[in-house]
This record gives structure tokens, C-alpha cells and sequence, in this order.
């Protein structure tokens, strides 16, 4: 065929019109699935907190002031170096320095040789001391059969008076002699009651609950309830310290212990929190004065102990005037005592804002109730996180949970 033959077979295919909307299509479902994706994201990351408002607290009646400053330090009303009640060989220490303990718990073992083979000596005695008494009671009862069978055959004039005389002495002999038998019995067992109690005495225990604050011994020491010269034998496996008993010691100079009165309120601030404001009460002023200092010893409690207080710490006491129109009140906004969070010594909060939790370094005080007055770095109104999860940090990703 001839080529234009062939062209008249040709079909001819017009071009396609491009939509201009499908580029804009596109774009607005990538958009949108791209802040699904984004929005999923944030959701899952995001921590779920109890939140709630700050309410404001308007400055109404106060305290009156301070009306004596004083220094002293913290104390255990319960405190105790454990020993011994003998000298002995240390051979097992169970504690370490700030290992709690419970009351009767072991610290400590001394060596029980001489006592255990004591102890066995004395099991082996009061067995023997056993079987001599069912010997003695077999012959008591053979002694008594012959006795009456001698006094029927006197009686029939077939035994002589001296024959029933012999029978009764050797019946009331054995009878005495099975007394005295059961005296030693009682011996025995005494004795072995004394050499288990000293075996008891080797196990070094607990006098109470605490918190272990020194070890004084190691294995193959000699310790000593007293001193021993040369400095080779220890007084004791440690000390211990009831936590629960802490309180401050403080000597008041004489011209003024007439500010202080037993039930008074205290503002105690320890040398090493000096940012941190603990409440306490005086519990009782001890009713002698020293001559030398002319100072009179006042013993302050804590209102509620703390982790951080602990033993021999400096502490700083400012007495307090007593209340005469109710409670404190300052300035500030409220918030529960849950809202507050603790590091390095600072008060935080966490403040809600854009979905975001931002901490906040606050200063406040205890209220009743459970509640915590906020002094400041804390606004009206914000909202702060009451329950989260113990990972929350700043700036994290929050959805807030009403309460």
C-alpha cells in the first residue's frame, strides 16, 4: 500500500486537558494527614495531669512577731551504742552506716565456743541427773514392797522387829535420796537455762528500731560493755538512732527564758536549708540553769519530721509571740499541698500553659487542711498540676484533667 493510503488509517488522539484543581486537591490531603499524623503524635506523647486553679488568699490576721532568736542543734531523744554484755570475740557485723533496723533485728555475733561446749556439758549433766532419779524412784518402790512384806511377816511373828526396822530405814533413805534427786534435776536444768542465755547474750540485737549512724567494730575484735586500757577492745558494734525521736536542744540565755513557755510556737530554720521554714513547739524547759554559761536548756519538737533533718545538725530557733486574733494568714494563693514539688532544697510547681508544663520555683508555707500558701512565683488564676506522673519534667506535653 502507498503512503497515503496509510495516513488515511492514522487516528488521531487529541491531548488531554490537565485539571488545575488536582494539584490543589493533593496538597490539602497531605495537610491534613500530616496534621492527623501530628496531632495522634501529640496526643500519645502527651502526660494526662489533675489540674486546678490557684485561688488568691488576702492578708488577714497575723501572728505577732518574734520574740526571741536562739541557736542549737538537732538531737536524738533516742539514741544508743549497742554492746555486749560480756568480752567477746566479734565474729559476724550485719550492719553497715545508714542501715534501718527493726527492734530485735541481729547486728552482731560473738564467738560461742567455750559457751556451746558449756551448753553441751550441762544437757549431758541434767540427762544423767534424770536417769539417777528413775533409778532411785525403781529402788523406792522395791524398797516399800519389802517394807510391807516385812511388816505382814512381823505381824505373824515370822520376822524380827530389827528386820522391819531395816526395811523402814532403807525406805525413808531412798525416799530422801529421790528428794534430793529431783533437787539436782532442778539444778541441772537451771544450769542449762544460764548457759543458753549466755548463748543468747553472743547474738548482738536490735534495742529498738533506727537508723545505724556508726560502726564501731569489724570480725576478730575484742569488745567490752567497759573501757579496757590499750585501746584494743571496742565498747561497742555501732550506734543507733530512733529518727522518730529527733528534736532540738537549745540553751537560752537566763535573762531571757522568761519569753519562752512550754506549748509555744517555733520557727526552726537548719543551717543547711536556710531557705526552708520548719514549724515546731517548745516541749518542756528544763528547770535547772548551767552557772558556768548562765543559760537555762529548752527542748523544741518538730511539728512533723522530715528526711532532711537529721542528727547534730545547726538549726536556728526564732520563738514566736502567741496567736491572739486565730490563725495566720498572709498573702498569697492557695493551692494543695500535692501541687508542691521537692528538689535540691527549692519548691517547685508545675504550671499549665499551652499545653505545656512549665516549672515554677516558689516559696510557701503550711496551711490547714492540706493546703499550702504560696508566697510567691505563683499568679492567681494559673493553673497548676496537682497529680502527674512521677517522670514529669519541664516543658513536657500535658492534657489536662479537671478535677
Amino acid at each position: 500500500m502507498n503512503k497515503p493510503t496509510l495516513d488515511q488509517l492514522r487516528i488521531e488522539r487529541k491531548p488531554e486537558k490537565q485539571s488545575s484543581r488536582a494539584p490543589w486537591i493533593v496538597s490539602i490531603a497531605v495537610l491534613l494527614l500530616a496534621g492527623l499524623l501530628a496531632w495522634t503524635f501529640w496526643f500519645n506523647a502527651a502526660s494526662e495531669v489533675e489540674v486546678q486553679t490557684a485561688v488568691a488568699q488576702e492578708a488577714g490576721n497575723r501572728k505577732a512577731g518574734t520574740v526571741l532568736n536562739a541557736s542549737g542543734y538537732v538531737t536524738a531523744r533516742r539514741q544508743a551504742t549497742v554492746s555486749s554484755k560480756f568480752t567477746g570475740k566479734v565474729t559476724e557485723v550485719l550492719i553497715e552506716e545508714g542501715m534501718l533496723v527493726d527492734e530485735g533485728q541481729v547486728l552482731a555475733r560473738l564467738d560461742d565456743s567455750n559457751i556451746r561446749a558449756s551448753f553441751e556439758l550441762a544437757a549431758a549433766q541434767l540427762v544423767s541427773s534424770r536417769r539417777n532419779l528413775d533409778e532411785t524412784e525403781a529402788l523406792l518402790r522395791e524398797a516399800r514392797i519389802s517394807l510391807e512384806r516385812t511388816r505382814r511377816l512381823e505381824a505373824r511373828d515370822l520376822a524380827s522387829e530389827s528386820e522391819l526396822d531395816r526395811s523402814r530405814a532403807l525406805s525413808e533413805s531412798l525416799a530422801a535420796q529421790l528428794e534430793r534427786k529431783r533437787a539436782d534435776v532442778v539444778v541441772a536444768e537451771r544450769q542449762l537455762d544460764i548457759y543458753r542465755q549466755q548463748l543468747e547474750d553472743s547474738i548482738i540485737r536490735a534495742p529498738f528500731a533506727g537508723v545505724i549512724v556508726a560502726k564501731n567494730a569489724q570480725p576478730g575484735e575484742m569488745i567490752s560493755p567497759i573501757s579496757a586500757g590499750g585501746g584494743f577492745t571496742r565498747t561497742g558494734i555501732g550506734t543507733i538512732v530512733d529518727m522518730s525521736s529527733l528534736e532540738i536542744e537549745i540553751d537560752v540565755n537566763e535573762a531571757y527564758i522568761n519569753r519562752v513557755a512550754p506549748g509555744q510556737g517555733v520557727v526552726a530554720t537548719l543551717d543547711a536549708w536556710p531557705d526552708w521554714k520548719v514549724p515546731g513547739h517548745v516541749i518542756a524547759i528544763i528547770p535547772t540553769a548551767d552557772r558556768q554559761r548562765a543559760t537555762v536548756e529548752v527542748r523544741v519538737g518538730f511539728d512533723e519530721l522530715d528526711p532532711r533533718i537529721l542528727p547534730d545538725m545547726g538549726v536556728k530557733v526564732a520563738f514566736q509571740e502567741a496567736e491572739e486574733n486565730g490563725p495566720e494568714q498572709m498573702a498569697g494563693v492557695l493551692v494543695p499541698n500535692s501541687a508542691l514539688y521537692r528538689l535540691d532544697g527549692r519548691e517547685y510547681v508545675y504550671v499549665v500553659s499551652g499545653g505545656q508544663a512549665d516549672r515554677r520555683a516558689v516559696a510557701s508555707e503550711d496551711q490547714p487542711g492540706g493546703q499550702a500558701l504560696v508566697i510567691s512565683g505563683l499568679a492567681p488564676g494559673e493553673t497548676v498540676v496537682i497529680e502527674g506522673p512521677p517522670e514529669l519534667t519541664d516543658g513536657a506535653a500535658v492534657r489536662e484533667r479537671n478535677k
